[in-house]
């Protein structure tokens, strides 16, 4: 397990709140005295427990009963389950990370993580109904459901599980954009180095099979073009050699390039997914990149059809037969918290 990122930035008295809440829920109790804090307080704290220990996952919130005398507070935990259900999805989900993990236990930290992530985007689909598991590793690891934030729980969970430190990062929301949600993605560490990882947005921009890697380490000027400021600190993330399309050699500087790299796709039946790192991606530049990929595909009795995340300049090509109805269409990589 990662070691407790968020209990680090609390005070002391914080910090004996949080080893209280973490006994008391480990064990079920009903109720369990804690350190008299302020409810905002004891909110805050419970919320970064629940982020470095998603196995709390049965946990919904809280109450408390206060006596005027006492150095204490009673803390009266809400549970979605009752005892026995909750030991029974416990061992459910301890045997089913088993599994998942075992065929890459010994592999290097870089295959592990692309496992991890693969995972998610093959085998979870994101819960538009937002059910209380969604938000749990419950929903993606046992239900195959989840909403971003039970997605960055299940990825820390599978990564503390292979020994990948692992962090949950969590966004504010931003109504006046038309997003509704605070945000959650995760914090890798790779050869000492730290990356954005954000298995949802990937998740939502994928599809027929097809798993994108548009924030896959990504650093802090890439991540934030289209992340909202952050609610608690993480490490910065300074490093972007490890972006998953640079290191994989689809990442053009120049349209011959990508025009040459459709041609290949082409010939074996595949779509091409690319970054663009040529400059900035101007309209006039998607129209250059637009008009070399349908000569290429032209050439080969095809049309060349643009999924187009622009805040991230990736483009993803299929090539059909017949002409699209759209050459191009943007694509929003966190639909599912967007306002309605």
């Amino acid at each position: 397990m990662s070691e407790p990122w968020y209990l680090r930035q609390l005070d002391k008295e914080g910090q004996a709140a949080y080893h209280a809440m973490k006994t008391g829920l480990a064990e079920l109790r009903p109720a369990f005295p804690v350190p008299r804090l302020e409810g905002k307080a004891l909110g805050d704290v419970l919320a970064r427990l629940r982020l470095d220990c998603p196995e709390l996952f049965y946990v919904t919130g809280f109450s408390c009963r206060v006596h005027p005398a006492a150095a204490t507070v009673e803390f009266l935990p809400q549970y979605l389950f009752d005892k026995g259900k909750i030991r029974d999805h416990q061992r459910a989900l301890a045997a089913r990370m088993d599994r998942l993990c075992r065929p890459v236990l010994d592999k290097g930290e870089a295959e592990r993580e692309q496992y991890v992530h693969d995972f998610i985007c093959r085998n979870v689909r994101y819960d538009k109904l937002k059910k209380p598991y969604s938000h749990e590793i419950l929903g993606p690891l046992g239900q195959g459901v989840g909403v971003c934030e039970g997605i960055a729980k299940s990825v820390k969970a599978l990564c503390d599980r292979l020994g990948l430190w692992c962090i949950v990062a969590l966004a504010e929301n931003n109504p006046e954009k038309g997003i509704k949600y605070r945000h959650a993605w995760n914090v890798v560490r790779l050869g000492g180095q730290y990356y954005h990882l954000d298995a949802t947005f990937d998740n939502s921009l994928g599809g027929d099979g097809l798993v994108r890697y548009d924030y896959f380490n990504l650093d802090d000027r890439r991540l934030f073009r289209d992340h909202e400021a952050l609610v608690y600190p993480v490490p910065p993330c300074a490093d972007g050699n490890r972006f998953y399309y640079k290191e994989a050699g689809r990442s053009f500087t120049k349209v011959e390039d990508a025009a040459r790299r459709a041609a290949q796709a082409i010939r074996k039946k595949q779509p091409l997914v690319f970054h663009w790192r040529g400059g900035p991606l101007t309209r006039e530049v998607l129209g250059e990149l637009a008009a070399a990929l349908e000569e290429a595909a032209g050439a080969k009795g095809r049309h060349a059809a643009i999924r187009l995340n622009w805040p991230q300049a990736v483009l993803e090509v299929r090539f059909p037969e017949a002409p699209p109805a759209d050459t191009c269409v943007a694509q929003e990589a966190n639909e599912g918290e967007a306002l309605e």
